[in-house]
């Protein structure tokens, strides 16, 4: 398992940077005894209350290029604190990234408190990805009712050979993968507007559709 190493202290006084240094020592020692691959090692002095921190950009850029699974801290606060960790345990679901600590010696496990206002706002973030699907839904229904044709817009039909493609708007999918919508989602949107695709077919041609515009 591919790791990345998470070290925070908040100031810069002598006694915070020797625990910074010791925090990195201990991680190490823990992703080795545990067989784990450490992919990068991040260190920053800042406020655990402050979101913007460079550290936390780059760790969270890492994971969405996959470049590691799992996350290994001292403890929770070294992530965060209040908000700010709230927000960041929630990303990191999203993203299906595994946290280890110190403290517990393996997987960390957040409070009940804390477990309840994560599935609280994982709840309410759903429900409004929903809503904005059926948004969209509703106003491509609605354009199709007025006489738009998305096959006008289909493109990359040269792509492939062999059996009929399934022709389907891409630059609709473009569009809202552009809105953060999932493979997934779009998927849903499309056979909503009477196109039979799945979700791996819109994101095979979504790639090409990408590789196409950066080769030209």
């Amino acid at each position: 398992m591919r790791v990345i190493l998470y070290c925070r202290v908040s100031t810069e006084k002598e006694a915070q940077v020797s625990s910074l240094k010791r925090q990195k020592a201990e991680l190490y020692a823990m992703a080795e005894h545990h067989g784990m691959e450490v992919a990068a090692c991040i260190e920053e002095q800042a406020s655990g209350y402050e979101i913007e921190r460079e550290g936390v950009f780059e760790m969270l850029d890492a994971f969405s290029n996959h470049e590691a699974e799992a996350l290994l801290v001292q403890d929770e606060t070294r992530l965060g604190r209040g908000n700010t960790k709230i927000a960041l345990f929630h990303q990191l679901n999203r993203l299906k990234v595994k946290v280890y600590s110190l403290t517990h010696n393996g997987e960390l496990h957040l409070s009940e408190s804390d477990s309840m206002v994560l599935q609280i706002v994982g709840i309410v973030e759903e429900y409004q990805r929903k809503i904005h699907n059926m948004k969209i839904r509703r106003g491509m229904q609605k354009a199709v009712s007025e006489g738009y044709d998305p096959s006008s817009n289909l493109s990359n039909q040269h792509l492939a050979a062999g059996r009929e493609r399934k022709e389907f708007p891409i630059e609709e999918v473009v569009r809202l993968r552009g809105s953060d919508l999932t493979f997934k989602d779009i998927a849903a949107t499309l056979r909503g507007l009477g196109y039979d695709v799945s979700k791996a077919t819109v994101h095979r041609r979504y790639q090409e559709y990408i590789s196409l515009e950066k080769e030209e």
